[in-house]
């Protein structure tokens, strides 16, 4: 299994990938960051991410903990010049952690992006 500063790092590797980070949406505390920060503050971009990691969580409309659906899997938001990727990290035990991408819009192609995040997710937690 690969640490946390391993999977950053093969994220980073993602084309049009400007910065990353392992998150505990509880806190908004990072367990983990590479390359930039949007406005050059990776504690800040996380405190951010994760005030609406959490407001989706709470939202009775997302809420798949009873239901039959899937839990959230990821969160996508887009801006004029940028992609913000956050994947949930899902463990046996109840994680609270997500992985975040931040992107370049020029230069990333967001399906690829989603779909290696998904794999790195995955990695994080294999036994």
């Amino acid at each position: 299994m690969p640490g946390i500063d391993q999977v950053l790092s093969q994220a980073m590797g993602i084309p049009g990938v400007l910065g990353a980070g392992l998150i505990d949406w509880t806190s908004g505390l990072t367990l983990g960051t590479a390359g930039q920060a949007a406005h050059g503050d990776h504690d800040a971009a996380a405190a951010d991410t994760a005030d609406v990691v959490q407001a989706v969580a709470r939202n009775a409309t997302f809420d798949t903990t009873g239901g039959s659906g899937p839990a959230l899997e990821d969160l996508i938001i887009t801006a004029a010049n940028s992609y913000h990727l956050i994947r949930f990290v899902h463990t046996a035990f109840d994680s609270q952690t997500y992985l975040y991408l931040w992107l370049d819009r020029g230069q990333a192609n967001l399906a690829v992006a989603r779909l290696r995040l998904r794999e790195l997710a995955a990695e994080l937690v294999a036994p």
